[in-house]
């Protein structure tokens, strides 16, 4: 059916429909190879059991604003990106050795169960979770070329893969880089802007745009929304990870500091702060065992150099550029409707 207004809900309705199909599908071919896959095909399917389906809406709104209809397949092609998202979500989790995601084990602790046996359990089911993220991966791949679209638009799409694809790797090789080094402000939004701001935002609106045939102002205009909204979206992440209540985002919030990461929450208390308040994070952060009271130190120190409300005025001057780019845009109503609503949600929320 067609959406001319904004309906969130629905919309993610009908991603989450394909979503689940096509990755329960997948899953139970996977297991057919053998019944031990079992635990690994449930995993696929845990890692698209829920989420904002916020990078699907970019790309079907980047459609949409180059004056495209409503589109069972490109909603299909849509839906691919949060299958990039899925497989970024059980790599960095992998990565950063984190035990929630929604509430819920990450996929490498799930996995211990399958192989109590193995003479090295933790890295067994940490190996496990990569290939389900790799898995992932390449179903986001088969997904966007099986969509339904003529192959002359997905052919038009395939540099912007490749581009997001490697984009998204830099992003995550540049935040292990600069984990446990000397915090950078700099150094932590250029981390930000390629390991979420692009893929999140940027690529998918670029891609629906592209599939749909849109000329060089408009994209122009798409990155010119996209990169700042989706450094907002993840300089909120960085709040909630720290500030936030676990009850909403869904994740323990201890893991960015215990893992010394170089977010930008970090790096600007870094920048202001004397050489007391650093030595006092320096022996705070990095530690595995680092309990509330600790936690809690490490958030006063921020509080007391003001560095949550200076994160806030980074979200809202991003939010505002966004905008603003927007509104430069000459695209229908309900495509200014909608990327006017998903700013809003992207940068303001508890998860």
């Amino acid at each position: 059916m067609a959406t001319e207004r904004w309906e969130p809900a629905a919309f993610k309705a009908r991603v989450d429909e394909v979503l689940h199909r096509f990755v329960a599908d997948e899953a139970d071919l996977l297991a057919a190879v053998d019944p031990a896959l079992g635990p690994v095909a449930d995993q696929a399917e845990a890692a698209v059991a829920v989420g904002k389906r916020l990078r699907a809406a970019f790309c079907y709104w980047g459609w949409r604003a180059a004056r495209q209809p409503d589109s069972e397949a490109l909603l299909r092609a849509a839906a691919s990106m949060e299958l990039v998202h899925a497989a970024a979500v059980v790599h960095d989790d992998l990565i950063d050795d984190s035990p929630l995601r929604h509430g819920r084990p990450t996929a490498h602790m799930a996995l211990g169960a399958a192989v109590g046996h193995h003479p090295r359990a933790p890295e067994a089911a940490r190996s496990l979770a990569m290939l389900v993220g790799d898995l992932l991966m390449s179903l986001a791949g088969q997904l966007f070329a099986t969509s339904g679209l003529p192959t002359a638009y997905l052919g038009r799409a395939r540099p912007l893969w490749a581009a997001l694809a490697r984009e998204l790797i830099a992003g995550e090789c540049l935040e292990i880089l600069h984990t446990g080094a000397v915090p950078d402000t700099a150094a932590s939004l250029k981390v930000i802007r390629y390991k979420t701001a692009k893929y999140t935002v940027e690529q998918p609106l670029l891609i629906g745009g592209v599939l749909a045939g849109a000329g060089g102002r408009l994209r122009e205009g798409f990155s010119a929304y996209g990169l700042p909204l989706g450094e907002a979206f993840q300089l909120r992440d960085d709040l909630l990870g720290l500030f936030g209540d676990p009850r909403h985002t869904g994740k323990a919030n201890a893991d960015d500091v215990r893992g010394h990461r170089p977010t930008a929450l970090l790096a600007e208390t870094w920048r202001v702060a004397g050489d007391g308040e650093r030595a006092r994070l320096r022996a705070l952060l990095g530690r595995p065992d680092l309990d509330e009271d600790g936690l809690e130190a490490v958030r006063e120190v921020m509080r007391r150099l003001g560095t949550p409300d200076r994160v806030e005025d980074m979200i809202t001057a991003r939010v505002e550029e966004a905008l603003g780019a927007l509104h430069e845009l000459d695209v229908p109503a309900p495509a200014a409707s909608a990327l006017t609503g998903l700013a809003h949600s992207a940068a303001v929320r508890l998860s």
